[in-house]
């Protein structure tokens, strides 16, 4: 810790000052922290259970095709000897595309095998009958981060490098014209990406779901051809006969980019688009063109990761439960998962308690509150059942062929659920992942083996620890569930609204509060940008009200005795102190920069620091008029 920092000016400095100015991010990533600490842990054992197949020290058919998987991207030399080989296909099929009308049913086989098209598709729940799947369309068609890229003047160099990683990976794909090709994407998607909506709009549930018929959909983009599109991508007449449209307004923009750009634009944005999508399995020169832009010049990373530890990541994403299976019988024993049921149990007390004593919520409103707080499905560790990956075909001599079957076996995996029962059963990340999601669809929360760790938990732990840790994640997941999102979906997982006018109102203001808030804090890495308040409200209302509940559940598990002191810190300092090193982050300032731009979470000194809007914090560490952290109890905001 910075003793040279007070808690009650700065608990984010305080804790982790000494470390800042001291610690250095290791060349391959664009950030340092716990977090990617225990990432980088995780992908040890991964590694370990992949030599493990690989050596036949697992038996089975999915070891080994976790073995085979591995070894087909570590056979640099087979790789090598393609050369771009592999990628030849699709850019003859673009060569011949006769024209606009050609463009969707190109897109449709392409996006199956894993490549990006105009927009993005998913499966998910029904917003509004959560007992049925239906595709969703979101915006698409960009390669840069966010629409602002396209336009704002601080991006400007950003876009010249660019322009010069495009020249860079076309002329490597022999493709003629490379700097001319270049500058005509870049046209092109910065037309695309008009459309779009601002990343802050796309967060109101309310205004991105608009049930469409698939005649609606050929109405409002007539230049697309659906039907070849569908096809293609491996959907029937069921696959899309109802789809919720994001943003409605895209696909009219939509309709005049492709109404008014001929086919050899058109042909020179899917060139980049299957170059790009290939290029992590292809000889090194396009490996380190793409990183030279994606890591160094938008992330900051000044060094490729290990072959290998790519590697680990290609088998993550194409057979992840099966080593997911494997790591959670190594590393996530009995004990913890048992204090982590006990420990949920207490953080669903103590926010029944809380809306309980709510002063500006009305009883009515409260009923509804509590019964979708009974509904909530914990999810810990790992699922009820892992993914089955018998179709799925492994050749370990043959990468892209096992990338594009990886991407197809997925493509139809999602694609079936339409029309079949709801698995609520189904987990949306890996037991060795080291993070946490709240989904209001199933109004579940879900903590994998990966994050049930040390310094978020331990079965070894101080119990404020884990409580200042972990239970203040699975607090800021619950309170996902009242967030300015979840808040409009019912204990079923449907968007209703359950709250009576004058609750909403209260609710709206306490978040407006909330966003004004953080609209002033500057990152002390980059001073003069601003945090976007209304971007991370949700995040922002998921960790005020994750640490306040986090407190309480500490109480409750107390049973009415004091927590003892342990190195002259009481036990709701130590609480406070481990939420403040959990969010210890270093990062490069262009994720810095890329993040505050495009993150719905805001920067991690001000995720610690957010313990100035509790009264719990300034009772314990005594804080006083003039600190740093200190609020007048009339503008400290607290929610639940």
């Amino acid at each position: 810790m910075d003793q040279a920092v007070r808690p009650q000016d700065d608990l984010f400095g305080h804790v982790n000052g000494t470390w800042l100015a001291e610690a250095e991010i290791p060349s391959d990533r664009s950030s340092w922290g716990p977090f990617v600490m225990l990432a980088d842990a995780a992908e040890e054992h991964v590694r370990v259970i992949i030599d493990d197949c690989a050596e036949g020290r697992i038996d089975g058919v999915d070891a080994m095709k976790i073995g085979y998987l591995f070894a087909s991207f570590m056979d640099e030399d087979r790789v090598r000897a393609l050369g771009t080989t592999p990628i030849l296909g699709v850019l003859q099929a673009i060569d011949s595309l006769k024209g606009v009308p050609d463009l969707a049913g190109f897109l449709g086989e392409f996006e199956r095998t894993g490549g990006g098209g105009l927009f993005g598709s998913y499966v998910d729940t029904d917003d509004r009958d959560s007992d049925r799947y239906l595709v969703n369309i979101s915006q698409g068609g960009i390669g840069l981060p966010d629409e602002s890229y396209y336009r704002e003047e601080k991006f400007e160099e950003i876009r010249g490098k660019y322009v010069d990683y495009l020249e860079t990976l076309l002329t490597l794909a022999d493709r003629p014209e490379p700097r001319a090709t270049a500058e005509t994407v870049l046209a092109l998607e910065t037309r695309i990406a008009a459309g779009h909506w601002e990343r802050a709009e796309t967060r109101d549930v309310i205004k991105t779901y608009n049930l469409m018929s698939y005649d609606d959909l050929l109405a409002a983009v007539p230049s697309f051809d659906f039907d070849a599109y569908v096809h293609n991508i491996g959907g029937n007449a069921k696959t899309f006969a109802e789809c919720v449209v994001r943003e409605p307004s895209f696909l009219t923009h939509l309709e005049s980019v492709l109404v008014d750009t001929p086919v050899e634009d058109w042909q020179a944005f899917l060139s980049v688009r299957a170059i790009r999508s290939a290029a992590s399995y292809l000889p090194d020169a396009f490996v380190e063109a793409n990183f030279d832009f994606y890591g160094r010049t938008l992330s900051g990373t000044p060094e490729l990761r290990a072959r290998w530890k790519r590697g680990v990541g290609l088998v993550e994403g194409g057979l992840g439960e099966a080593v997911g299976r494997e790591y959670v019988s190594r590393h996530f024993p009995p004990r913890s998962k048992e204090l982590m049921d006990a420990l949920v149990a207490n953080l669903l007390e103590a926010y029944r308690q809380s809306i309980t004593t709510l002063d500006w919520m009305s009883e009515e409103t409260k009923q509804r509150a509590f019964e979708k707080l009974d509904t909530f499905r914990p999810k810990i560790g790992y699922p009820v059942k892992f993914k089955d990956y018998s179709d799925l075909v492994i050749d370990a001599e043959d990468l892209m062929g096992n990338i594009i079957r990886i991407a197809a076996f997925e493509t139809d995996r999602q694609l079936e659920k339409i029309g079949a029962p709801v698995d609520r059963d189904e987990w949306f990340m890996l037991p060795q992942t080291v993070n946490a999601y709240y989904n209001p669809g199933t109004n579940e929360i879900c903590f994998p083996a990966g994050i049930l760790q040390k310094p978020f938990f331990s079965p070894d732990a101080d119990p404020a620890e884990n409580y200042g840790g972990i239970g203040a994640v699975i607090g800021h997941e619950i309170g996902h569930g009242f967030d300015d999102q979840g808040a409009q979906y019912d204990g079923h997982g449907n968007l209703n609204d359950w709250w009576t006018a004058d609750d909403k109102a209260a609710f709206e203001v306490k978040s407006k509060a909330l966003i004004e808030q953080y609209d002033a804090f500057e990152p002390r890495s980059l001073p003069g940008e601003h945090v976007n308040g209304a971007l991370t409200v949700g995040e922002n209302i998921g960790d005020l009200g994750g640490l306040t509940i986090a407190h309480r559940a500490y109480l409750i598990s107390l049973e009415g005795t004091d927590a003892p002191e342990v190195d002259g810190a009481t036990g709701p300092q130590r609480l406070f102190l481990n939420w403040s090193y959990v969010w210890r982050t270093k990062r490069r300032r262009e994720l810095e920069q890329q993040y505050l731009t495009t993150d719905p979470h805001s920067p991690p000194e001000f995720r610690a620091n957010i313990a100035r809007n509790l009264d719990e914090f300034h009772a314990a560490f005594g804080t006083e008029p003039g600190d740093g952290l200190w609020l007048d109890p009339e503008d400290r905001v607290r929610i639940w």
